[in-house]
């Protein structure tokens, strides 16, 4: 079957590779319906994730219909419209039973990697490198999914597949940067970037009884879609002094709250931006935190500061003095899907929770290498280009 995949830096092909089948008792087989493209991916494209491979299948972030099941799953069947999460995960080990899913002991065959990284393993990932446990990914007609009752969830008949693709990775991440940062009613919650999982860590916040939800960005269109789908307010780092109006909107104090949903190839419109580019670029440091450091400095004393963006190792700079003596609560995550996904679900039937807008650019799957360069460069206004592997 041909399959969107990575063949080398900056290099994305449409390549043959075989099919999948049922390996394990509880696997199912998917046929990929949707399959979106994220944000995080960008970071295997420049060679910043370690242990990618050419060939290697790309995509995270899907739903389809189920087209084998394996003996022991119970509660799927063939011809099912399933969503599935982004990490795998057991749900019988320590950390799944405390509900911290993508921390999953069983969920990464290759955990020697991320031990060495990191100081302990974590889950797995669909298509996201041999670190996160080499599984295929699901821009590809077919894919695998093992843990498939933990993993895979019945869609509500009254959801669109194009609402439905982003209850895999985006509105579960955007939930957990929420849920973990302790939103509570009444407060003010900044969000460092507006792309899938900014939009959706807003809209968690005011469903979660925030007063206010500011977000930044620089891109007018997702600043746009902002105003249009999710209800918040904007900010656009290239006009606004944001530390400054974040300061006035509070009375001077600073959000409760500032979600940072960029990651490691953050953007600036200032001189560290160039500092820290430079170093990455020279693998000085793995990772850019421009809008980390901004969060830190603008959050109120006391407030929490939760990163949703995906890093990978070590960055310079940090103002980890900023942390201790403001008393800041600095957390971070990959998403807990399986705990938030069907609640999501149930929003989105109620018209609560609405995605669609994010797919701006629908394909089928042999324009994976055009997509995957439309959404890295943003053209075309593009949010998320999403693949279709039967279209």
């Amino acid at each position: 079957m041909k399959a969107v995949t990575w063949r080398g830096i900056n290099e994305i092909g449409v390549e043959d590779v075989p099919e999948p089948s049922i390996l394990n008792d509880h696997d199912i087989v998917l046929e990929v319906g949707l399959s979106a493209t994220c944000g995080s991916d960008l970071h295997l494209l420049g060679g910043y994730i370690p242990a990618m491979r050419a060939g290697d299948v790309l995509g995270h972030e899907f739903m389809g219909t189920v087209a084998a099941v394996g003996p022991a799953v119970r509660k799927h069947r063939v011809g099912d419209r399933v969503v599935v999460v982004s990490f795998t995960s057991c749900g019988h080990c320590w950390y799944c039973r405390q509900e911290l899913y993508s921390l999953c002991d069983n969920g990464n065959p290759n955990p020697g990697i991320t031990e060495a990284l990191w100081g302990q393993g974590i889950g797995g990932c669909y298509g996201y490198s041999h670190a996160l446990g080499g599984w295929a990914g699901s821009h590809a007609p077919l894919i695998r999914v093992p843990y498939a009752d933990q993993g895979a969830f019945t869609i509500p008949d009254g959801v669109s597949d194009e609402r439905a693709l982003f209850a895999s990775d985006a509105a579960p991440t955007g939930w957990t940067g929420a849920d973990q940062a302790g939103v509570r009613p009444g407060d003010v919650v900044a969000v460092w970037g507006a792309g899938g999982v900014g939009q959706m860590a807003a809209r968690a916040a005011m469903l979660m009884g925030a007063e206010q939800v500011i977000v930044i960005d620089r891109f007018e269109n997702r600043l746009t879609q902002v105003h249009a789908h999710i209800g918040a307010e904007t900010l656009n780092y290239e006009q606004d002094d944001v530390p400054g109006t974040l300061r006035e909107i509070t009375g001077g104090r600073g959000p409760d709250v500032c979600i940072e949903a960029v990651g490691m190839e953050a953007h600036s419109t200032g001189p560290q931006y160039v500092y820290d580019q430079v170093k990455q670029q020279l693998r000085l440091q793995t990772d850019r935190p421009t809008a980390v450091r901004e969060a830190i400095y603008a959050c109120r004393k006391g407030g929490t500061v939760f990163t949703l963006g995906v890093f990978a190792g070590l960055v310079d700079k940090f103002p980890l003095g900023a942390v201790m003596n403001k008393a800041l609560t600095l957390r971070g995550a990959q998403q807990h899907g399986h705990r938030y996904i069907p609640q999501i679900l149930e929003r989105m039937s109620r018209d609560e929770i609405r995605t669609e807008h994010l797919a701006t650019h629908v394909m089928p799957l042999d324009q994976g290498p055009e997509g995957y360069r439309m959404f890295k460069e943003k053209e075309d206004g593009c949010v998320r280009a999403v693949f279709r592997p039967g279209g």
